[in-house]
């Protein structure tokens, strides 16, 4: 039934899960707007939204698969303050849906939480219903 979802509808599903979830208004959820600086998402925040996009979509999010948070608590994987090749690899391989071209000109670890918009979660969660369809 979800995987017939298009990516308007899944859109729509993923705006109203993060207007609930951080209390945010419906215009300030565009697609290139950032989890934690346009829509002031906090860490606590992930895990509510990771909850409600699997109530509202029917999937299951592991723990790491959507926000990862394991990459850069690798020493290898960053050097004063920037994500290293390897990690930057690292980070591509397990966030397929999130746009690289911007952070990979600055690679700093500040700028990560960037790569998580709304158009990353869409492009997650569609990407979740077509593997499981």
């Amino acid at each position: 039934m979800a995987a017939t979802l298009s990516r308007e509808e899944v859109l729509g599903r993923v705006e109203t899960v993060l207007i609930d979830a951080l209390g945010v208004e419906s215009d300030e959820v565009t697609q290139d707007a950032t989890l934690q600086a346009d829509l002031g998402a906090e860490s606590i925040d992930f895990l509510d939204i990771v909850f409600r996009l699997e109530k509202t979509f029917d999937i299951k999010i592991s723990k790491g698969e959507l926000f990862p948070d394991d990459i850069l608590s690798d020493p290898d994987n960053v050097v004063a303050g920037l994500v290293t090749p390897k990690g930057l690899e690292q980070l591509k391989s397990s966030m397929p849906h999130a746009n690289f071209d911007d952070f990979e000109n600055d690679p700093k670890v500040a700028k990560v939480p960037d790569l998580f918009t709304v158009q990353t979660i869409v492009n997650y969660v569609e990407n979740k219903l077509n593997t499981a369809a």
